[in-house]
């Protein structure tokens, strides 16, 4: 299994509840895509460099997931028909980017 970092930006809007339904439906997804959820940073509420769908701000969550196969395909395809999500990244983490160079 490899460890990937999943980056959502959802809806700014949301009521308390909303949230936690998507939230909700994030966490069941993965768990269907066979991942493993290692770490969540919920961010909150953030300015955008440039407006999406007529909105400055949005709601940022941000997994580390452990996952077989091409989550790219498998999650993000399944999370993109949601109409809260404003914009999904699936990056494979890789340990050469995190050691400092001399």
């Amino acid at each position: 299994m490899n460890q990937y970092d999943l980056n959502l930006i959802l809806n700014p809007n949301l009521s308390a509840e909303q949230l936690q339904i998507e939230k909700d439906y994030i966490d069941t997804t993965l768990r269907n895509a066979g991942a493993e959820v290692t770490n969540l940073d919920d961010v909150g509420n953030r300015r955008l460099a440039y407006a999406v769908g007529k909105d400055r701000e949005g709601y940022y969550l941000m997994y580390t997931i452990r996952a077989s196969g091409n989550p790219e395909k498998d999650i993000a395809a399944n999370l993109r028909l949601r109409d809260n999500v404003r914009r999904i990244l699936v990056v494979k983490d890789r340990p050469e980017w995190k050691t400092k160079k001399a």
